[in-house]
């Protein structure tokens, strides 16, 4: 009975931990050619402007793009990812030289459909947590020629009645060999051609790079018509479970670099803004956060609400001056 139930019980967790898999699908606005690093592995071998990694069975990854233009740096983020649903992401750089992730849509797996349709140029990738080791391919070719070295002779002569027929190979001689045929059979990996005088293959085509534009989701906030900062704001459920998490946190810098590894990757509202400020104790961190978060909220027009979250005007005034300031 106690196997039996170990049994299921392991079963059971391994469905739980299979049914909270994700997608992520990161692409290049301008198609810059890249790979992805999840904690410390590389994931797609070859480099492309648009990865889809599949089967993603944690809730965050430390995450490291490498250009394969090295002149373009690197980009060292924290990936978050909604539960059950293809996490879509933009990598873009700002007028700044500054490179960003930013979400673009979250869609669940249950409205994905069957047979997702093929996006050209998109490179499809099982996570992996450890390296995929490297493979050798042996080829082993067979290459058959005439020796040009051998000639035959044929003799016919008789003496005294009495007939002879030989046939004189210059390479041997025999009275059964016609012709010396020599063949090598070699492994090895790479191609050895079949003849001197044989045209070697043309070089393959030179690889193509397609742009893959992918259609920004629209999110409509009731009432609101203003300028908007970010593409979609996340979720009450989400914000409450971030909200959770930093108050968790003893420090003030601890909190601090939270919030900000969160809204680097997730775009908010101006009243979550203006709630999550006042997690922070200190005006001066209040203050530093409120600024930060100026550019990745979505309705910015309705910033003035983060005011009521300081103690002191002149905090009220520094952040005016900033937005006033503020380069797009």
């Amino acid at each position: 009975m106690k196997k039996i139930i170990t049994l299921c019980l392991t079963l059971w967790i391994a469905f739980s931990v299979q049914a909270q898999t994700s997608n992520a699908v990161l692409f290049t606005e301008n198609g810059e050619r890249f790979q992805i690093v999840l904690n410390g592995v590389i994931q797609n071998s070859e480099p492309a402007t648009n990865v889809k990694l599949t089967d993603l069975n944690a809730p965050n990854y430390k995450m490291k793009i490498l250009f394969e233009d090295k002149s373009l740096g690197e980009i060292n983020k924290n990936l978050f990812l909604e539960a059950m649903a293809e996490n879509t992401f933009n990598i873009k750089r700002k007028s700044n030289g500054e490179w960003v992730v930013r979400v673009l849509s979250i869609t669940p797996l249950s409205q994905l459909p069957p047979a997702p349709p093929t996006v050209p140029n998109q490179n499809v990738v099982v996570y992996h947590a450890s390296p995929i080791p490297a493979t050798t391919t042996t080829t082993t070719t067979t290459t058959t020629y005439n020796d040009p070295m051998s000639d035959n002779v044929n003799v016919n002569f008789g003496v005294n009645g009495v007939g002879l027929n030989m046939n004189i190979n210059t390479g041997s001689v025999g009275t059964t060999t016609s012709q010396t045929t020599t063949t090598y059979s070699t492994t090895t990996t790479t191609t050895i051609p079949g003849n001197v005088n044989q045209t070697p293959p043309p070089p393959p085509p030179a690889p193509t790079t397609t742009t893959v534009v992918v259609q920004e989701p629209v999110y409509v906030m009731p009432g609101y018509h203003g300028p908007v900062g970010c593409p979609y704001p996340m979720t009450p459920q989400d914000f409450s479970g971030i909200k959770s998490s930093i108050m968790s946190k003893s420090f003030e810098s601890t909190k601090l670099e939270i919030a900000k590894q969160v809204l680097g990757q997730r775009c908010m509202t101006s009243a979550q803004v203006a709630e999550l400020i006042r997690v922070f104790d200190f005006e001066s961190t209040r203050l530093d956060f409120a600024k930060f978060a100026y550019g990745r909220t979505f309705d910015i027009g309705n910033y003035y609400m983060v005011n009521d979250s300081f103690t002191f005007e002149s905090s009220i005034s520094d952040l005016n001056n900033y937005i006033n300031g503020y380069r797009w």
